[in-house]
């Protein structure tokens, strides 16, 4: 493409567009944001090659739109573009939750424009912003796109295209089954890092002094944007609980298990997850 407007350049959307100028996919990125600072960052990492605090000229003559900015605010960067964008302009995002966002643009647009792929690249660091960017991000990573059944096929094609120019495996599902899904694998465990970060300190502060390996290691999803989180939270709100609370039951279960003394309880649960988790290892 000639020219692709990115809005939001942080970790995730300044590491597509630095892929794409690794790939020679894209000849400019002009950059938008409400922060000239983060925006001259993203420059000179070579993230994008222009910015401009005014929507229209980041936008005159873009061929593709690509929104990274938080979920909650996805519907705000919507009608911010409606007034500046064509019929053939194509629109995705990167956002974690796809439910909301296809909400979203049905209540500004009236309909899902044909040409909106929501597509969401199941890959990051506990780091955010730009200056944590890596081209290479994408690289054997999923990258699910939720296309409606108008989407046009031209729209989908060149999206997964793209994705596919950065290494990344691309695969297509329906908004509702990804929710569940990412509810489960990956907001789920973010929200038990969280949570135990609040019961340590909330409980004994000083204990974090102890910790080892195991919990530097489980806690470290903790560090992540604390925007991004709150915005997914509430934008995938029921999945989001649903999995929560059949979780808590899990928890339940293996209370019982301690209590009772349940010593072959204990050793088949742990082994079963034990093989689970090694058996995903050596897939990857």
């Amino acid at each position: 493409m000639k020219k692709i407007c990115i809005i939001g350049v942080g970790l995730i959307g300044g590491s597509f567009m630095r892929g794409l100028k690794k790939a020679n996919q894209v000849e400019q990125v002009f950059g938008y944001g409400k922060g000239k600072e983060s925006l001259a960052k993203a420059k000179e990492l070579g993230a994008i090659d222009e910015f401009s605090l005014d929507i229209g000229k980041a936008i005159d003559g873009a061929e593709m739109v690509v929104i990274a900015t938080p979920v909650d605010s996805i519907e705000e960067v919507f009608r911010l573009i409606r007034p500046h964008i064509s019929k053939s302009t194509i629109i995705t995002d990167v956002g974690s939750t796809k439910t909301s966002i296809i909400d979203s643009a049905k209540s500004v647009f009236g309909e899902v424009p044909t040409n909106f792929i929501p597509a969401h690249p199941i890959a990051g660091k506990e780091n955010s912003g730009v200056d944590y960017s890596d081209p290479d991000l994408f690289i054997n990573k999923r990258v699910i796109l939720t296309p409606l059944e108008n989407s046009e096929p031209e729209a989908i094609k060149i999206v997964t295209n793209f994705w596919e120019s950065l290494g990344a495996i691309v695969e297509t599902m329906n908004a509702t089954n990804h929710d569940d899904l990412l509810a489960m694998t990956s907001h789920l465990p973010h929200m038990l890092a969280f949570s135990l970060m609040d019961y340590l300190i909330s409980t004994n502060p000083k204990a974090i002094d102890y910790a080892a390996g195991g919990f530097k290691d489980f806690s470290r999803i903790a560090s992540g944007d604390s925007v991004m989180w709150r915005d997914i939270c509430l934008n995938n709100a029921k999945e989001i609980t649903k999995h929560i609370e059949n979780y808590q039951q899990s928890l339940s279960k293996l209370s019982e298990l301690i209590n009772q003394q349940n010593s072959d309880g204990l050793e088949e649960l742990f082994m079963e997850a034990k093989s689970a988790r090694d058996n995903w290892l050596n897939k990857k």
